[in-house]
């Protein structure tokens, strides 16, 4: 999906995401007083946050599945949780990225 109009654009407002949703409208009252520095800083923490926590459940796939790999567990239902965890975390951030990444060469192609 491009973002082609100021109808699209309020789409990015509907996003399901806590961590997307706290930092934009945490500061609710500074957003109308802060620059496009700090608005873009705040998103980028978001995305920050969102790729830590993906990498997190990641390790935690990983770590269960040594541990069922070395013996030390025999619960297959701790891993099949880690792995659908890592899975949907994994899928959701390349999601963004892909919306990010179209909405840049979106604004790269305008012409002032």
């Amino acid at each position: 999906m491009t973002i082609t109009s100021a109808n699209d654009i309020k789409e990015l407002y509907n996003v399901s995401s806590d961590a997307i949703k706290n930092s934009l409208w945490n500061n609710n009252t500074e957003a109308a007083d802060t620059d496009d520095k700090n608005m873009f800083q705040t998103i980028f923490n978001a995305a920050v946050d969102n790729i830590d926590e993906t990498n997190g459940y990641l390790s935690d796939q990983e770590n269960e599945e040594l541990k069922l790999a070395m013996g030390i567990t025999d619960n297959t239902h701790d891993l099949s949780i880690a792995m659908q965890k890592a899975e949907t975390a994994l899928q959701y951030t390349i999601a963004v990225r892909d919306k990010l990444l179209s909405a840049y060469n979106e604004i790269m192609q305008m012409q002032a």
